[in-house]
């Protein structure tokens, strides 16, 4: 037998055994969000993506799927997903888990935020741990809080600088708790999915919606079917990065604490990234063509009143301790 020849079929053998093997051990994983591929949420899984396969020396890689692909349109379905184990990640906001979690609207109660200080000082603090202990009871492990934003008004018939300009407005709202605020400010909610709403808003099916400008409005380009907007910062919705605690269990403490570190890399980024866009968007959103209103003092503490029943009633739903803990942060930060 040639042995030269021998060992050079061996060495090649073995080096593409190794090759496969190194292959296997490289996994793909699915993360799913409701936005589109322009957002500073797909930006932030992108982020994610890259810092994962760069602690994990490209063993771990995601492939992002935008507009809730994997839960057929239904943004409010993905968490739920991933708490069974049939998603890897999720990246969404507060106000679509609520029908699993119905606490997580606490963040969003009207007026609970004055300022970004407002929100980091819960989110940094004792209610975003009790908030990830709560997901974590529905088998979802939440890595990070990213930003959505202060969530503005945007509608095509007038200008909103009163509760009572609401009134008789039929406007889309992502969920049941922003259906009882519209219903204070006496509009017509229509709860709808946000791969559908571009279109409606479009034809006239609704005559406005609501959202913050830097995460949503500028990247989905909702200035091009809407005319007027009041930043009204109404409620605020953060977003998060989960992972399904079936896949967390799976992995040994080197691999979470990669997974966890990339995490709140990514969303610090991405929190980061939408701010700046928000600071920059009332004057493009004016540039676009869209009239943007500012309320005084007085104008938004009007709308404050007008939304305190909303506001009560969600709070004795999400617990008032909850509600509580929040508030003192809030008020703690000084």
């Amino acid at each position: 037998m040639n042995f030269v020849k021998w060992g050079a079929t061996a060495l090649a053998t073995a080096m593409i055994g190794a090759a496969l093997v190194g292959g296997a051990a490289a996994e793909t994983f699915r993360l799913s969000h409701n936005t589109g591929d322009t957002t500073t949420w797909h930006r932030g899984a992108e982020k994610f993506n890259e810092l994962l396969r760069e602690a994990t020396d490209g063993e771990m890689d995601i492939r992002i799927f935008p507009n809730a692909q994997l839960s057929g349109g239904d943004q409010m379905r993905q968490a739920e997903m991933v708490g069974r184990g049939a998603l890897d990640f999720v990246v969404t906001s507060a106000i679509n888990v609520t029908p699993l979690a119905s606490e997580m609207a606490v963040f969003s109660l009207p007026y609970l935020y004055g300022s970004y200080e407002d929100v980091d000082a819960t989110t940094d603090g004792a209610p975003g741990e009790r908030m990830k202990e709560i997901m974590e009871g529905h088998n979802i492990i939440v890595l990070a809080w990213g930003e959505n934003g202060f969530r503005e008004v945007t509608n095509n018939t007038r200008p909103i600088r009163s509760p009572e300009d609401m009134r008789g407005l039929n406007m889309r709202v992502a969920g049941p708790m922003y259906i009882d605020v519209m219903n204070a400010l006496g509009a017509n909610p229509q709860q709808m999915q946000w791969t559908e709403t571009f279109t409606a808003l479009q034809q006239g099916v609704v005559d406005g919606q609501e959202n913050p400008i830097g995460a949503v409005i500028i990247p989905q380009r909702v200035y091009e079917v809407q005319k007027y907007l009041t930043a009204w910062h109404y409620s605020y919705d953060p977003i998060f990065l989960g992972v399904s605690k079936q896949l967390w269990d799976s992995w040994d403490e080197d691999t979470q604490a990669k997974v966890r570190e990339a995490g709140v890399e990514a969303m610090s980024y991405q929190k980061q990234i939408t701010r700046d866009d928000t600071a920059a968007g009332i004057e493009y959103l004016r540039e676009q063509g869209m009239e943007v209103y500012e309320p005084t003092d007085e104008e938004l503490q009007a709308f404050r009143e007008a939304t305190q029943p909303a506001f009560d009633s969600w709070a004795d739903q999400v617990g008032t301790d909850l509600v509580s803990l929040f508030q003192e942060a809030i008020d703690g930060r000084d």
